[in-house]
């Protein structure tokens, strides 16, 4: 199974929120893959740099907008 990078990475749905891949981790019961990644800014709901997991598969799945698959999150970089 492919992993994702760690670096930044931008979610499809936002031009100017950036999140940060800082590890991999397995889930308790069924030891799926999760990617584990912070967000680069301070939200008034879940706080500054808050921590968030998802599937690597779905983090590393394609979104549809406007007919065409993109990357759900896209890479930007390493720091």
């Amino acid at each position: 199974m492919a992993k994702p990078k760690f670096g930044k990475y931008r979610h499809f749905k936002s031009k100017k929120k950036e999140y940060e891949v800082i590890g991999i981790a397995h889930h308790s019961e069924t030891l799926e893959e999760l990617a584990i990644y912070r967000a680069l800014y301070d939200s008034a709901k879940f706080g500054k740099n808050a921590l968030w997991a998802r599937p690597i598969d779905l983090f590393l799945g394609q979104a549809e907008v406007n007919g065409k698959k993109i990357p759900r999150f896209k890479y930007l970089g390493d720091n």
